[in-house]
């Protein structure tokens, strides 16, 4: 059991009856089963109660899971307790079983939290729904290496859930500039000990609009957290496009990172990984200049087994086009989205593409029948505020979602559920599947080096 030393807050004077009235009407709500692994499960929920005005407000509260095995009778035990009052619960069970079903339950002040009236959570079969999950069972052979893939951090940007200029309205942080305290946990999560990044990749969105000064400040969070090309991999966004100035386009991000339209190429004991530039100098879809798409098909007909991960930001799937809320018009071009189809075909080494742009977790269908898993990872800025971890084994590997886990991020991340009219929870967090799942590969020629 996990147990936590006890935090004792500075005492205050609040009327015994105004406790008393919160704590009766304190819900617990909110409930996601985030992440699953081999051995280790994360839920997240929040607690609240209604104010003197009618209105829901965050309420401290202590943190506690119970945990069962799946197939036993007995009553759920405590595995995880946390006398901590936080109204941002993040509950993290390690110890499991790999391949145990196990039945769940969160409290706080003995209230059982429940999930929030959306679909990803609510439906039928759901963890959150059902109350239990199954740890993974992890692919055979030694762990080879771990990345993380991330991406739109939008280090600029002052309001959140905007679609068009003032529409809907958005949310804005009080006293702190959001992406910079989302992306400063980021960086502290995927190096603490019990993640264990070796690299991280971001595919796009780093800034708001590519401006000079966002290009460089984010460029020194970076570079305080490892080297660019070696620990850190990155591709420009929609959102990191060259300046107009007085009839000329400076592209402030170029320069600080990598020129527009330029396809980046890194080998990590003998992974190959592959980063390009889809975007377009105007607009939010994406496309492949000519040179770029022929320096791809080069690089892969040279050697075309080779472990291959490849990276941009936009979405290259039809299932991508029209499952997400921007339509076809949002996602790569059908021409380019054809030509890498047709490349990956030719090199059977490419096993996984990763996006962002479209701030959700999701595993779209290729267009053919090609062993390609194209990836879509939520976005660091805003609900549900994280990463994803891929573990790659010698027999296969793991992908695992994750929240940052700092104060500042749970708090932001349970703000910005209610964005976009409260439907961003249905839209971002994907299913348990889309987030938590092992695949069967061969890379037993990769080495840990």
């Amino acid at each position: 059991m996990t147990v936590r030393t006890p935090f004792y807050p500075r005492l205050t004077l609040v009327r015994a009856d105004s406790v008393r009235a919160q704590r009766d009407s304190m819900v617990a709500s909110d409930l996601e089963l985030v992440t699953v692994t081999d051995r280790s499960a994360i839920l997240t929920w929040t607690t609240r109660a209604r104010d003197h005005s009618g209105r829901w407000r965050p309420v401290p509260a202590d943190t506690e899971v119970r945990i069962a095995h799946a197939d036993g009778t007995g009553t759920a035990r405590t595995r995880y307790l946390d006398s901590r009052p936080t109204a941002y619960h993040y509950a993290e069970i390690d110890g499991l079983e790999p391949g145990r079903r196990y039945r769940f339950e969160a409290y706080s002040h003995g209230r059982r939290a429940v999930p929030a009236r959306t679909l990803v959570t609510r439906r039928s079969g759901t963890p959150e729904s059902t109350g239990e999950f199954t740890t993974a069972t992890p692919p055979p052979g030694c762990l080879l290496r771990t990345i993380a893939l991330a991406n739109d951090v939008h280090y600029g940007e002052h309001t959140s859930g905007l679609i068009v200029s003032g529409l809907p309205t958005g949310l804005r942080h009080d006293t702190e500039h959001y992406p910079e305290f989302m992306l400063d946990s980021l960086l502290d999560d995927v190096r603490s000990p019990d993640r264990a990044a070796d690299h991280l990749i971001l595919a796009g969105d780093l800034t708001d609009s590519g401006t000079l000064d966002q290009s460089l400040a984010v460029r020194a969070r970076l570079d305080s957290w490892g080297e660019l090309g070696k620990d850190y991999f990155v591709c420009r966004g929609n959102h990191d496009k060259p300046e107009r100035l007085r009839g000329r386009s400076l592209d402030h991000w170029g320069a600080v990172f990598h020129s527009r339209q330029r396809l980046v190429e890194y080998h990590l004991g003998g992974l190959r990984v592959l980063g390009l530039d889809t975007t377009r100098l105007t607009g939010s879809g994406g496309t492949i200049v000519a040179p770029q798409r022929d320096q791809l098909r080069e690089i892969l007909a040279a050697d075309p087994d080779r472990p291959t991960l490849i990276f941009g930001h936009h979405p290259v799937t039809s299932h991508a086009a029209v499952s997400n809320p921007g339509g076809p018009g949002f996602v790569l071009d059908p021409s380019n989205a054809a030509a890498l189809h047709t490349l990956y075909r030719n090199a059977p080494g490419v096993f996984l593409h990763h996006s962002g742009h479209t701030h959700r977790n999701r595993r779209s269908r290729p267009n053919i029948g090609i062993d390609v898993e194209f990836l879509e990872v939520a976005a660091v800025k805003e609900y549900p505020g994280g990463y994803l971890l891929l573990r790659i084994y010698e027999g296969g590997y793991t992908a695992n979602f994750y929240k940052t886990r700092s104060d500042a991020a749970r708090t932001w991340s349970t703000r910005t559920r209610r964005q976009y009219l409260g439907l961003h929870p249905d839209h971002a967090l994907g299913s348990c599947t889309d987030r938590n799942y092992v695949t069967l590969r061969d890379f037993s020629g990769l080495t840990r080096s």
